[in-house]
């Protein structure tokens, strides 16, 4: 299936925040006021995408140019396994310098890392080294470019 990625608007952070709200137990340390205040600069710098469907946002994904980093990425559970996380991957790949970039995951023995995991090794992703974030341990992943 074919979508269409396109930069955030100031208009979508309801449905953003609707999206991010529906798969919030996948975010350990969510601080929802602080999230919006990154969501809303990365509108401004064009580095919030996301894809639209049925009136709302089935896909989201925020990314750093500057710090090589893919920072948050969430598909609604409707819209699941058809594509839509490839589609907002490619068009940040497209829109990155040609570098390393990373991304951190849930640990291989962790339930909730099963999908993300498959999904960044397709994309040549390699893993690399483990992490705590918000006391919940993660691994970093590496898609190296150069």
């Amino acid at each position: 299936m074919d979508f269409h990625v396109v930069c955030a608007e100031e208009k979508d952070i309801p449905a953003w925040l609707a999206l991010v709200n529906t798969v919030a137990e996948d975010f350990p340390g969510l601080d929802i006021d602080n999230y919006t205040e990154t969501l809303k600069k990365n509108i401004v710098r064009k580095t919030a995408l996301c894809i639209r469907e049925d009136g709302k946002l089935s896909g989201i994904l925020l990314f750093s140019p500057h710090h090589h980093c893919l920072s948050c990425m969430a598909v609604h559970p409707e819209y699941r396994c058809r594509g839509v996380a490839s589609a907002l991957i490619r068009e940040m790949l497209n829109l990155m310098p040609e570098c390393d970039i990373n991304v951190t995951t849930f640990r291989e023995n962790d339930a909730k890392g099963i999908v993300p995991r498959a999904l960044y090794r397709k994309f040549g992703f390699e893993p690399d080294e483990l992490l705590t974030e918000f006391d919940y341990p993660v691994q970093k992943f590496v898609l190296h470019r150069k």
